[in-house]
């Protein structure tokens, strides 16, 4: 207090003589000095995992010492894009070799390595903490580099242990996948990725329905997706617990979506993550862990429900504590009855360290209580002490269930956080699925033929336990959902009738109800193929006769139409059969948007950045071959001449009309100097000028690829060249710096659309070209997006 110039421990309003308040871990470095440092210190967190004994004897110091250690950087390099090698010889080349022998603040940083299970060196860490990457001047270069792709979706910081689950998922681009408890969403861009491990195929044939309970934290999962383009990720805000059962259409019929793969990485009590949530190390106790158990379980159980007879399911947690992982297994291998196993993963990632899981485990309360069987519990504390807290007792069921396939990662084997995860397989239908459903008999016996045994179930989403028997009669929400199936689908209903039932193929909004909590979306409306606005779309870009009309989708059935965006014919089955029963937040890939100049050219709609990878197989015109020093002039100068181009982009240009392009780069396998995957741009060709509708940072991301450097200042507002650049060369090449208004060009010349988008912030680039090509500043007013 002001008063004494004594600490005072802000928790509890008493003062404190010691240097530490033992409970909330806060050191006191004299007075004035505010907050300081978090103590990582937590004697219940030593003494709890002491004595569970899930560290090898003789590592427990290290292990301790790790996980005060900060977490190294990790990143990862997005796999399904044709660029991804392309990103590695950048990295490699040009950033990792001016990283290596750095000293920064007394600490030597080493060279970036990369994590030697990931494939194709797709993954990289350092021991450099996010915080040195952010602050040191040295390393300026590196994180707008890091910043950049990141944003552009090329590159994701994600934590190394984050990236196993989807590995052992062994995705297929065939595969339906569900990830239960998404957000953020960087396990879900793994996801996306592999799906589109062949770039060759716009829309594959699997998709991704990405869910969480929060809506606020949907948006930041959309925004995760957006960055990789994908019209095959769904994102719905459900509660994982009793997420709904969804439909199909498959030959007429309603048919229940069962999941190829599924992704549980519930919420734990997040042990495991205390070298960057600091945080933890004041608020964790035992009780979290028995908090959260039965949550989890509900979860799994949900999760195995919902997945096909011959599908995987990763259960993961960040947490290291056995009530969270083994406890919730066991309890879900138990109630399955035979019909889940665990697989074994040993060999799926071979380089990465790892411990079995555990057969024994003892619980402790908050008041460091210890219980090691259900029989030694007080009736008091039944409420929060449940029995699947504790391992079998049956010594031959315990065996059976192979708990040591099961993956423990501590951190000091390999410098990473602790995480634990395993891969269960369904070899038959969970057993209180086995009665057939309150469905009309088309839907029973075509789920019993998927999933080649009795029919599964409709929904069993909130069924307590001991009710298996009940299920019949159970109610609630989900209950409410099988009379909605027997109200949309009426005996003897054919698929066309159903789909008349829909107007005009518009989803959504969902129910009231479901509506309470969070924004209230706009409607996703399909088009049709005989829609008026395929007209000049189908002439301008002359579209193969087999693009998917019946896939493109709008957010308004009002008005004109802004935007156009695609999804997959599998999400759009999903879409128009669940609309009543399901929240979407976001789908589909933005296409075309609306260009209220574009009608005089012959068009209403320019073609989107986002969505050319998409669909760009479909045109037949309006496109242009450019080189790489074409390439090189779009993308740094704004409505450059045509004859700014070579003499065969130029003359390709000549030939067109005014409108929308498609600038597309084809590599040559005979220039290894010159990127080897294809690029194509989006653009406007003008009267006598032409420009590349590309967002500010895949402009960055392709003259990178290029061999060009482009950062900034630390404050972003002058020009910076490379660093140590004060050769004659380059300072000749900065006199000749040129100042370019992207907004304000000239009008008359290049007849380019207008956006209504908004402003960008206003700051120059420096572009560094190899070779002496060229340096200029870039002036971004705004961009197209």
């Amino acid at each position: 207090t002001a008063a004494e110039k004594q600490p005072v421990c802000w928790e509890r309003p008493v003062q404190i003589s010691l240097s530490t308040c033992l409970k909330c871990t806060i050191i006191f470095q004299g007075w004035g000095a505010g907050y300081a440092d978090i103590v990582k210190e937590n004697k219940l967190f030593e003494h709890y995992y002491k004595e569970q004994g899930l560290v090898p004897e003789g590592e427990f110091d290290e292990f301790m010492e790790a996980m005060r250690e900060p977490l190294p950087a990790t990143i990862r390099i997005t796999g399904y894009k044709s660029h991804a090698k392309e990103i590695l010889h950048c990295l490699k080349d040009k950033y990792f070799k001016d990283i290596q022998e750095l000293d920064i603040d007394g600490q030597k940083i080493e060279a970036p390595q990369p994590l030697s299970w990931y494939p194709d060196e797709q993954a990289w860490h350092t021991n450099m903490s996010r915080k040195i990457i952010r602050k040191s001047p040295l390393l300026e270069k590196f994180h707008q580099f890091l910043v950049s792709e990141t944003e552009s979706g090329n590159i994701s910081r994600q934590e190394a242990v984050s990236m196993i689950p989807p590995l052992l998922l062994k995705i297929e681009p065939h595969h339906k996948i569900l990830d239960m408890c998404a957000a953020p969403g960087s396990k879900t861009a793994q996801l996306i990725e592999m799906l589109h491990a062949d770039m060759e195929v716009p829309f594959p044939e699997g998709f991704v329905i990405a869910n969480d309970v929060d809506n606020k934290r949907c948006y930041l999962l959309v925004h995760q997706a957006k960055r990789l383009n994908s019209p095959c990720i769904m994102v719905v805000n459900h509660d994982a617990s009793c997420i709904p059962t969804l439909q199909i259409n498959s030959d007429g019929k309603k048919d229940i979506l069962f999941y190829d793969r599924i992704l549980c990485d519930v919420p734990c009590s997040g042990d495991g993550t205390m070298r960057k949530n600091i945080d933890v190390w004041k608020k964790w106790t035992t009780s979290n862990s028995l908090h959260l158990h039965g949550l989890q379980l509900r979860i799994a159980v949900r999760g195995v429900e919902q997945l096909a007879v011959g599908g995987r399911m990763v259960y993961s947690t960040c947490s290291l504590n056995p009530i969270e992982d083994e406890a919730v297994i066991a309890a879900l291998l138990e109630k399955s009855e035979g019909a889940l196993e665990l697989a074994d993963s040993s060999a799926d990632l071979p380089g990465l360290k790892w411990m079995p899981g555990v057969t024994s485990w003892k619980l402790m309360t908050k008041e460091g209580q210890w219980y090691s069987d259900w029989s030694e519990v007080p009736t008091s504390r039944h409420t929060q002490i449940r029995p699947t807290m504790f391992p079998p007792k049956d010594e031959q069921k315990l065996a059976s269930m192979h708990l040591e396939r099961c993956m423990r990662i501590l951190p000091h084997h390999q410098n990473t956080g602790g995480f634990f995860v395993a891969v269960l397989v369904k070899k038959a239908p969970m057993p209180w699925n086995k009665r057939y459903p309150k469905l009309r008999k088309d839907v029973s016996s075509s789920a019993a033929a998927q999933t080649g045994g009795p029919p599964a179930a409709a929904d069993v989403a909130c069924l307590p336990e001991g009710s298996v028997e009940e299920e019949g009669e159970r109610g609630g929400t989900e209950a409410k959902g099988d009379e909605d199936v027997e109200e949309q689908a009426p005996k003897g209903a054919s698929a066309a009738q159903e789909a008349g039932a829909k107007q005009d193929g518009v989803c959504g909004p969902p129910s009231k109800k479901m509506r309470l909590f969070g924004y209230k979306e706009d409607p996703f409306v399909f088009l049709t193929e005989d829609d008026p606005v395929f007209t000049t779309i189908q002439s301008f870009y002359n579209l193969s006769p087999d693009f998917p009309k019946l896939n493109v989708l709008t957010r308004t059935h009002e008005g004109k139409k802004r935007h156009l965006y695609m999804v997959s014919k599998e999400l759009r089955n999903v879409l128009l059969n669940n609309s009543e029963r399901m929240k979407v937040i976001n789908t589909g890939v933005k296409v075309w948007s609306r260009n209220s100049d574009g009608e005089e050219f012959g068009c209403a709609f320019r073609l989107a950045q986002e969505g050319i990878y998409t669909l760009q197989p479909y045109i037949r015109s309006r496109m242009i071959t450019v080189s790489v020093e074409d390439i090189k002039v779009l993308l740094t100068q704004e409505n450059p001449f045509l004859s700014k181009l070579e003499d065969d982009a130029h003359a390709q240009a000549k030939n067109m009309g005014m409108g929308s392009i498609v600038l597309k780069y084809i590599p040559n396998p005979n220039n290894p100097a010159e990127p080897q995957c294809p690029i194509q741009l989006c653009g406007w060709r003008g009267k006598t000028s032409i420009r590349a509708f590309v967002p500010r940072n895949e402009r960055f991301h392709y003259l990178r690829m290029l061999g060009v450097e482009v950062f900034r200042d630390k404050q972003g507002l002058g020009l910076k060249p490379r660093d140590g650049a004060k050769d004659a060369e380059e300072e000749g090449a900065a006199d000749n710096e040129v100042e370019v208004d992207f907004e304000n060009g000239d009008e008359n010349t290049s007849s380019e659309p207008k956006t209504d988008n908004k402003l960008l912030t206003r700051s120059k680039i420096t572009v560094c070209g190899r070779g002496g090509w060229f340096a200029s500043s870039l002036q971004f007013n705004t961009l197209p997006l």
